[in-house]
């Protein structure tokens, strides 16, 4: 947060930190974070005062092809994977995210909405996971949002079973 914080970095985390924020704790290997406005070459510039270095040779020519700048806190050794956003929907999710407290530190983290979303996309176990808890800790999910995501997803990837997977969590969860 420090490094977004101090040069302006337009970002957010999402993945298995900010569920266990949202929801409940869990562990995970590494921080995701989606960050704005930004290219690789310029965060990488950026993220050497804060002991974050590429964990790849040739991580700009990966995030060129792939759009996510792989770093390691050099310090701790935790690896942080940096989403380069681009589409509507991820700068949706930086406008929308909000503050948390974890610990002594104020963490800007997806709504819980959008973590399903980008959950139901990804659609691994655990992914699938993470997607009932973040029912069970949000009493108030904005379904809508979350539907109307969905299925733009499901119609531009052509993958209907996203749509269809969500709507049996959320039949299981008795939400909409």
């Amino acid at each position: 947060m420090r490094w977004f914080r101090e040069t302006g970095i337009r970002g957010v985390v999402v993945g298995g930190v900010a569920v266990s924020l949202r929801g409940k704790p869990r562990l995970t290997k590494d921080v995701d974070v989606v960050v704005l406005d930004v290219d690789a070459e310029a965060l990488l510039k950026s993220a050497h005062a804060f002991d974050l270095v590429p964990r790849i040779d040739d991580a700009i020519e990966f995030a060129r092809h792939t759009r996510v700048l792989l770093l390691r806190h050099s310090p701790t050794h935790i690896d942080i994977d940096v989403s380069l956003g681009a589409l509507p929907f991820e700068e949706e999710i930086v406008e929308r995210s909000e503050l948390l407290d974890a610990g002594a530190v104020r963490v800007r983290v997806a709504s819980a909405e959008d973590l399903v979303i980008m959950k139901a996309v990804a659609g691994r176990p655990r992914d699938i996971a993470d997607i009932g808890t973040l029912i069970d800790a949000t009493p108030d999910l904005d379904i809508t949002r979350i539907r109307r995501w969905i299925r733009e997803f499901s119609s531009v990837l052509e993958m209907p079973e996203i749509h269809e997977n969500l709507e049996k969590l959320l039949a299981k969860g008795h939400r909409g």
